[in-house]
């Protein structure tokens, strides 16, 4: 049944954390000395092997709560929990250590650098050569082409081609073979279907079905209800910084979670 975001009163329930992947409890976050508060008092879960979809029109706090989860903002209050042990991450690299990976929309590739550097950024394999450390680019090479390959890019032109030629599907598969090599448990999408075509939008929602078969859990971010709709198992959504619904996708379409996004729904305040 749809159910509007938990009532006050049922923070007060025993949790058992260990059986979410991902549970926030109470988190904020303001700015400009706190007179702007982008998330306010938000509870937050995602089931181990889940995609949640994200919701919310512009201002509506998405992205400020994402950052909260891969540690680029810290809560100014509240309380986050990974895998039932409570975490305080004060860095991306942080989070990314712990099994959370991120592909925000501007994709963070740096455009002059070739697939493979990309795909190990910060990551790099290194060789010995007696006393001085090279980077293994042979080896990068290949790791990178064989999970290039298990996103659906088994015709790459080559993992020392610059990813300024690649299109934006591509550049997004990078992100999603990334974190399945690496071992994420957790994968993050913000807006991955932004300025894409028909085409790889689909391809790009494919390998989000692919990424919950492999056993990851993934947080989608997006303006698009009928795009979260068709690859998501519960739906989240958030307006002005707060809880507004948490719902399971038999409980709705995609033409009311418009409604609910825009605020016009009568289920949720409208």
């Amino acid at each position: 049944m749809s159910t509007a975001v938990k009532e006050k009163t049922e923070k007060d329930r025993n949790i058992n954390y260990s059986d979410y992947l991902l549970y926030m409890e109470g988190v904020k976050k303001a700015f400009s000395n706190g007179k702007v508060v982008a998330v306010d008092d938000v509870d937050f879960y995602v089931n181990h092997n889940e995609v949640v979809g994200l919701l919310g029109d512009n201002g509506a706090g998405k992205s400020t709560l994402i950052k909260l989860v891969n540690g680029f903002h810290t809560p100014d209050c509240g309380n986050v929990y990974f895998e039932g042990k409570q975490v305080k991450f004060h860095s991306p690299k942080e989070a990314r250590d712990t099994g959370i990976e991120t592909a925000y929309q501007n994709l963070a590739l740096v455009n002059l650098l070739n697939i493979s550097r990309n795909f190990f950024m910060g990551r790099e394999i290194e060789k010995r050569v007696g006393p001085l450390k090279f980077l293994d680019k042979k080896k990068m090479d290949e790791i990178a082409s064989e999970f290039m390959s298990k996103v659906g890019l088994e015709n790459i032109r080559g993992m020392q081609e610059s990813v300024n030629f690649l299109s934006g599907g591509e550049r997004q598969a990078i992100s999603i073979g990334r974190a399945h090599y690496f071992g994420a448990q957790l994968l993050i999408l913000d807006e991955p279907t932004a300025a894409l075509s028909v085409s790889e939008t689909e391809w790009v929602l494919s390998l989000v079905e692919q990424a919950k078969k492999r056993g990851l859990s993934v947080i989608l971010i997006t303006h698009n209800a009928f795009e979260a709709y068709g690859v998501s198992d519960r739906f989240v959504v958030l307006r002005h910084g707060k809880n507004y619904a948490n719902i399971e996708k038999k409980d709705t379409n995609a033409k009311e979670l418009v409604e609910i996004i825009a605020g016009r729904s009568t289920k949720y305040g409208g």
